[in-house]
């Protein structure tokens, strides 16, 4: 029998709960054996709980996390969900959950309140990793996966200006001012590691016209109608893909690395070491084009995220119907 998850209702309780530690969750009850991965069931007897933040992927990668637990033998506890990065974090270092899959990027400047990312994203997890350790996590290696900032653009824009990376933005902003439009949400208007960086890392100065602020979401339609030249996107949004857009290549790696890793309680890493070599083939398999293909199923086509991660699991032979 698959397993359905009301992640919407979830979410909510989760959300009225993180202020004061998590209260609810549910079972993870999935049907499943192990595949490539959970071989002899070696955490089996463990009682381990995987929690996430509220948005697609994360609900996604939450989702396959668990299952992988289960493959190998661990009754489950889905606390998914949680709004914000701040509280399923504390739920992680406060005991609440076991583990998550958390950005490098997102560790490395909003908890551990550095200002400057390192531009090498093997470098960054390692900075992470031994900062975390002190705080009892452990960081385990991470996903190709990396869920950073990036300019798009579509296709007809695309073969009139044949731009592939974001130095010859700069340069067509230069040579044609009229030509960079773009649509970006308010923060990332403002922010340091936004568009004011990312003019002063390239050499760009855009006229105020040439910027329109707008939610997410509409950011992607105009930029595929061509309202923009430029939308402001994430790089695993699944309607990326779907709406056929150019990704501009970060060649100055101005934008930080956001790489997904599993973060775990480095207590219940220590009694349960498998869980390491449980998931890293499964976190090796997660790249951005995997990542944009999953969450396009949930956000476009309008599947359940669990589902989505229990399909792929089996597809990718990590685990098998029970």
């Amino acid at each position: 029998m698959r397993r359905r998850t009301c992640w919407a209702l979830a979410a909510v309780l989760l959300a009225a709960s993180a202020g004061c530690g998590l209260t609810s969750g549910s079972p993870m009850v999935d049907d499943v054996e192990p595949g490539t991965i959970g071989r002899g069931k070696p955490l089996e007897g463990a009682d381990l709980t995987v929690t996430s933040k509220e948005f697609t992927e994360q609900l996604v990668l939450g989702a396959i996390m668990g299952i992988a637990f289960e493959a190998a033998g661990a009754e489950v506890l889905d606390r998914t969900g949680i709004q914000g990065s701040v509280g399923t974090r504390a739920a992680v270092e406060n005991g609440d959950a076991d583990a998550t899959y958390e950005y490098t990027g997102t560790a490395w400047i909003t908890y551990l309140g550095n200002s400057r990312p390192i531009p090498d994203p093997r470098q960054q997890w390692e900075a992470v990793k031994e900062a975390d350790a002190k705080k009892g996590l452990t960081w385990l290696p991470p996903a190709r996966l990396n869920n950073t900032y990036a300019l798009a653009m579509n296709q007809a824009n695309y073969k009139k200006y044949r731009t592939k990376n974001l130095s010859q933005v700069a340069e067509l902003a230069k040579s044609d001012p009229g030509a960079v439009t773009l649509c970006v949400e308010g923060e990332f208007a403002n922010r340091a590691d936004g568009l004011p960086g990312l003019e002063k890392a390239y050499g760009m100065s855009l006229p105020a016209r040439n910027i329109t602020q707008m939610d997410t979401g509409i950011i992607y339609t105009q930029t595929a109608k061509g309202a923009c030249t430029y939308g402001e996107v994430y790089t695993t949004d699944g309607r990326i893909k779907s709406m056929n857009l150019v990704v501009m290549e970060d060649d100055r790696k101005f934008f930080p690395n956001y790489n997904a890793a599993p973060m775990v309680r480095t207590a219940t890493l220590k009694k349960w070491p498998a869980i390491a070599s449980v998931l890293d083939p499964v976190t090796k398999a997660l790249t951005n084009d995997v990542a944009q293909t999953l969450n396009a199923k949930v956000d476009v086509d309008g599947e359940d995220p669990h589902e989505v991660a229990l399909d792929w699991m089996k597809e990718r032979g990590f685990v098998k119907e029970g």
